[in-house]
């Protein structure tokens, strides 16, 4: 995992250049689908990175805008590279392989979270907890594939040329027991102690803010080393999540993110009130079944 090129990420930036190809050589989708006999679909697939293109498809796109030579057999190596297995491949039935793709190759992360620790973050019986509460029809095995795929992402924070993570957590994050009290508190000294390495800024959205910029729900942005690979912002929701690439989508969620950050309280008096949390968490403040005695 310490490889911050992913097959996701040459996949989608071949596709941005195979898309930038076509429209300098004038030629429709249409045109293209006609003389490769294939439907358009999979050709615009292939351009927005959601399909992995064959090297002779590549070739044949390529030969119909008129690219050939050096610049073709680079972009036919890149659709060899693209076609190579992440590490998370033999759990792509328990987890979201394009978002984890992404993850691998991005240079930055900046996420806001509404309900529980991002995986990034978290402590293998938190994340067993979690995911139990959350995927009650998941078999033990199931659940425990997904811990292990969570454990293994987080080596991003400290490899040798680590992610740089900004994650913005909203109070009730590390106001719920998740897993109950002792895996709450062995979760909340987890997030004073990453906090600590220099890549990795964590600030608490408190209650007191009242309604505020993320209230549309949870989404991380990732942006990448090189220009030619613009940001993404993902949106979870329950059937998985949305990929966001359009320009105004980006610069809408960048503009969130920065009005949540600026609300949410500074990062070390954040970490100051996480560990607090573990000697004094709130969840002990009231009976268990009383919501307000």
């Amino acid at each position: 995992m310490s490889e911050r090129r992913s097959p996701t990420i040459r996949r989608r930036r071949l596709g941005a250049e195979l898309r930038r190809q076509r429209e300098a050589a004038g030629i429709t989708i249409e045109v293209v689908a006609e003389q490769l006999e294939c439907s358009a679909s999979k050709i615009s697939r292939i351009e927005t990175g959601h399909t992995t293109a064959t090297p002779r498809d590549v070739r044949d796109m390529l030969r119909i805008y008129g690219v050939v030579g050096v610049e073709s057999d680079e972009l036919v190596q890149i659709a060899r590279e693209a076609r190579q297995k992440g590490w998370w491949h033999p759990y792509s039935t328990v987890l979201v392989g394009a978002y984890v793709g992404l993850e691998a190759a991005a240079s930055s992360i900046r996420a806001y979270e509404q309900q529980v620790v991002p995986g990034l973050l978290e402590t293998e019986e938190y994340a067993s907890a979690m995911i139990r509460a959350a995927r009650p029809d998941f078999s033990p095995d199931q659940v425990a594939q997904r811990v292990r795929v969570r454990l293994g992402r987080q080596s991003l924070l400290t490899q040798d040329d680590p992610v740089d993570l900004w994650v913005v957590l909203d109070e009730t994050v590390v106001s719920r027991p998740v897993g109950g009290d002792e895996v709450m508190r062995n979760q909340l000294k987890r997030l004073v102690e990453v906090a600590e390495l220099p890549n990795v800024t964590l600030q608490i959205l408190p209650f007191e803010v009242g309604a505020h910029a993320g209230m549309d729900g949870t989404f991380t942005i990732l942006s990448f080393p090189e220009p030619g690979d613009p940001d993404v912002v993902y949106a979870e929701n329950a059937t998985g999540g949305l990929f966001l690439e359009k320009s105004d989508e980006l610069q809408k969620y960048s503009f969130i993110f920065d009005h949540i950050r600026a609300a949410a309280i500074r990062p070390a008096e954040s970490i100051a009130h996480i560990a607090k949390l573990v000697e004094e968490p709130l969840w002990k403040w009231r009976p268990r079944g009383s919501l307000w005695t």
